[in-house]
């Protein structure tokens, strides 16, 4: 009896977290949706006043659409070159034997305390002036294309997969990207989903290097497009809260659907039932 207690505290306790987390997306949502959304309780009840003028209003401004598509393609080729590199150069660092691995490792590591502030500036001059990639997608794309985090995960998965598949598989003559391929990938499907949440999340959700290296407001992702709303013409339209919550309504939708289609892959893989004993 105690012990049935005690379970529904925590689920109590957990559905209180819970509601607490959720009631700004709650209110966002609700808020995108509405003719005059306030902070008071009768207005956070979908009853009525909906409408979708908010959006029409925000998408007149700003191209809503377009801005959409900008940060599709933003995280897309970031996805890209972070899953890339992450998976070889993790693969290399777990299970490669090369000189001067050690110092690699302990580089990378110090590479992640170093914060991006203090790098965008050369990062700046580089990309403009040595590559002359202001205003385009490369341009954005490039400082992100590499992730020490993604790195990290990739090989501290490589090293928990069992020394006997590797060996096996290059005594059957299988080349180190065949075993990556077809034996390593197929195993760290948990860490493939979290570096591609974690890495979705993160250049989504930028906003400092793209305004830095747009200025074409065509190039300008999602999150750009919407602060340069807020500041410089929200206030001139007629409901400007719906608006800016219709705004992040559309920026936060995607990252919601994504995280509900992949929270099943956060599984452990069965590593052991490679391996016959």
């Amino acid at each position: 009896m105690r012990r049935q207690r005690g379970t529904w505290v925590r689920y109590l306790l957990l559905t209180l977290a819970a509601a607490v987390f959720a009631f700004p997306f709650y209110f966002m949502v609700v808020g995108a949706f509405q003719e005059s959304p306030t902070n008071t309780p009768g207005n956070l009840l979908p009853t009525s006043g909906w409408t979708l003028d908010n959006f029409a209003a925000i998408d007149s401004r700003i191209d809503l659409l377009g801005s959409l598509g900008n940060s599709l393609v933003f995280t897309a080729g970031v996805l890209l070159g972070t899953v890339t590199f992450g998976l070889l150069a993790g693969y290399a660092m777990a299970r490669l034997d090369f000189r001067g691995r050690g110092a690699t490792w302990v580089l990378m590591l110090l590479v992640q305390m170093v914060p991006f502030q203090l790098l965008m500036i050369p990062l700046y001059v580089q990309i403009t002036r040595g590559f002359g990639l202001g205003d385009t997608y490369l341009g954005m794309i490039l400082p992100f294309a590499i992730n020490t985090t993604a790195v990290f995960i990739f090989t501290q998965f490589f090293r928990a997969l069992p020394q006997e598949m590797f060996e096996a598989a290059r005594i059957d003559g299988a080349s180190e990207l065949r075993i990556l391929t077809s034996i390593a990938v197929p195993l760290v499907k948990p860490a493939l989903t979290t570096v591609v949440l974690v890495t979705f999340i993160g250049p989504w959700n930028e906003f400092l290097w793209p305004f830095l290296i747009t200025k074409d407001a065509t190039l300008q992702p999602l999150a750009v497009s919407l602060a340069n709303y807020i500041s410089n013409v929200a206030q001139s339209t007629a409901n400007p809260n719906g608006a800016i919550l219709a705004g992040a309504t559309t920026l936060a939708f995607p990252v919601v659907i994504l995280f509900c289609l992949f929270q099943r892959y956060f599984t452990a893989s069965n590593i052991g039932s490679a391996v016959k004993g």
